[in-house]
């Protein structure tokens, strides 16, 4: 790269990171100003501009704000308390956000359960909220009655949608509700160490835990988004992602209303209508994670897709071999990649569109970071200690776990979970020096000597075989570039008496397998330790609302043939992949095979 090239890509850089940081360095955790102070805020600015477009239904910031509000004195007249919390289960619709925003106003906590959650995980989720009311609509009321059993106390049913039996009708009770603002003196004494939100883990592997979102979070969140976009009053951003989850309900709301912008919002992800819907909204911007993307670009081709306005894309999980054709066939001038959690503390944004970049945290500017990456072992699931029982930082290009300083300030403070030994256990102490604290990602990365970061796999989803490390993340991209292969997932699985454990992938195909060819593929994309030693073929994945792929069940079918359904295949070292029969498993099972 010139000097002149390096100048440019850190000015930019620079910018990025000076725009986000101005919006969020008056975030303190003790001030009173709340996240619906910040919102309320923006409605006095920009009343009467477009807020929020749904189903062909638009609402000005003031008609948005009057809804909230409703909730607000609904909530009053139930003698809701502050800290007190209501269960939000609903898909994403108009008065989605409303409802939080106007529970915040009185210091009432809204839990914002996953509508596609039923049965154990739906009442696992609702119990774990604490909630004596919740809010559904008519899609999600008959899957609520479902797990009513499974309660742990009574919980009031309000229905947006004809009420039936003992359910309560809300769409009446708001009518009776005031659209003016509740007095300030209902939130007296909070500060934005408060709680505003509970944001449930995804759950892919075991229950899902609920993080606590504070108002000083939130507010990191929607303020740091409206600065890291530069979304402006003209922009128009399109939000197909779950409201329940941060990336959308909080990323991209928060880029559009604290600018002045306004959100189009759909009720879900449509590979099908997504760039007619952006084009016919004339949308300027778009809020994705990895797997939207990835359906984007396996989706066949079309006019719209290119009869955008779309300056920016922002979000994170988008593939190192997805980018160049999400800017290139759609041409996208700019993508926004950012990489956090919803209960950690580590934010990271790659401003300056490095492809393949999770962020950058260059060494000249190490103070303003509370990064950094340590190494770990994979085999024992713990980090390395050196003799002074302190941690090892890694070095350029070394794989390590990205962890956290924990510290008092609004940017680098660990909230975590309700539940108090979850939390705990994300905390690594004597890392650097003794007495200090860092919040463990369970995230591997590595980092290049010009401070780019790069995710390489969860811990737990990284194995060891043949005395090697295997990145499942980095194995599936290459399973994915075979030409017929519309998705596919990696993990390791136990065999009788061998060390480690063996790579199986999990494939969903467009037509025939063809073994033969995937043989070749991938004997020539990785290497032999690498290489999954079984595959199996499905006809769809089993994901979450935010298209993560759930891998829990995958693990414990193995490649044991009276539990997997659908095509099972075995890598033969001489032939290739061949079919798993009851014959094979048993030869494999007993060691009469050779791995």
């Amino acid at each position: 790269m010139t000097f002149r090239a390096r100048i440019k890509r850190d000015w930019r850089f620079l910018r990025g990171l000076n725009r986000t940081l101005g919006r969020v360095k008056s975030i303190a955790r003790e001030s009173p100003n709340l996240i619906c102070d910040d919102l309320q805020a923006a409605v006095e600015r920009w009343r009467e501009r477009p807020a929020m477009t749904f189903e062909g239904r638009t609402v000005t910031y003031a008609e948005l704000d009057g809804m909230a509000n409703r909730y607000a004195h609904w909530a009053i007249g139930l003698n809701l308390r502050r800290g007190q919390t209501v269960a939000l289960f609903m898909p994403n619709r108009l008065e989605y956000f409303a409802v939080w925003y106007g529970l915040s106003k009185v210091g009432v906590v809204t839990a914002l359960i996953n509508n596609q959650l039923s049965g154990p995980p739906l009442a696992h989720c609702l119990n774990l909220s604490g909630a004596a009311h919740v809010i559904v609509d008519a899609e999600t009321s008959p899957v609520f009655e479902t797990v009513r059993q499974r309660l742990d106390r009574p919980m009031h049913e309000w229905v947006l949608g004809p009420a039936h039996g003992d359910q309560r009708d809300l769409v009446q009770a708001l009518k009776s509700c005031s659209q003016l603002p509740p007095d300030r003196a209902v939130r007296e004494d909070m500060t934005a160490a408060d709680t505003a939100l509970l944001i449930y883990t995804s759950g892919t592997t075991g229950m899902p835990k609920a993080a606590r979102v504070t108002h000083m979070r939130a507010q990191l969140y929607m303020r740091g988004f409206a600065g890291a976009t530069g979304a402006r009053l003209s922009d128009r951003i399109y939000v197909t992602l779950p409201l329940y989850h941060a990336t959308g309900g909080l990323c991209a709301l928060g880029a559009a209303l604290l600018n002045g912008g306004s959100v189009v919002l759909r009720r879900k992800f449509s590979a099908s209508h997504f760039w007619s819907d952006v084009v016919a909204e004339g949308c300027t911007m778009f809020v994705y994670i990895g797997e939207l993307c990835r359906y984007l670009v396996n989706h066949e081709p079309g006019p719209d897709e290119t009869a955008h306005k779309i300056r920016l894309a922002f979000g994170n999980g988008l593939r190192p071999d997805i980018w160049p054709v999400m800017k290139q066939r759609f041409r996208i001038p700019d993508i926004l990649e950012f990489y956090g959690s919803t209960e950690g503390n580590v934010s990271l944004f790659n401003f300056d569109g490095k492809e393949g970049a999770i962020g950058r945290a260059p060494k000249w500017l190490r103070k303003r970071f509370n990064i950094r990456l340590i190494q770990f072992d994979v085999d024992r699931e713990e980090v390395i200690r050196g003799p002074s029982g302190l941690c090892v930082e890694c070095g350029p290009g070394q794989v390590g776990q990205c962890v956290g300083k924990i510290s008092g300030e609004a940017r680098t403070e660990y909230t975590g979970y309700l539940d108090r030994q979850a939390s705990e256990k994300k905390i690594l102490r004597d890392v650097f020096e003794r007495g200090d604290a860092w919040f463990a990602t369970g995230d591997l990365m590595r980092m290049d000597a010009e401070g780019y970061l790069y995710f390489v796999d969860r811990i737990g989803d990284t194995f060891r075989w043949k005395g090697e490390n295997v990145s499942t993340t980095e194995v599936a991209e290459r399973l994915q570039a075979f030409e017929g292969v519309a998705q596919a997932t990696v993990y390791g699985v136990p065999v009788e008496g061998a060390d480690g454990r063996a790579g199986m992938a999990a494939l969903v195909t467009e037509g025939p397998f063809d073994a033969k060819a995937f043989s070749a593929h991938v004997a020539q994309e990785l290497p032999s330790y690498a290489q999954p030693l079984f595959i199996r073929v499905l006809p769809a994945m089993d994901t979450t609302g935010t298209f993560k792929i759930r891998k829990m069940d995958l693990v414990a079918d193995g490649y044991d043939p009276a539990k997997v359904r659908g095509p099972l295949f075995f890598h033969d070292p001489k032939r290739g992949y061949v079919r798993v029969t009851k014959l094979v498993y048993e030869k494999i099972t007993t060691g009469a095979v050779k791995l």
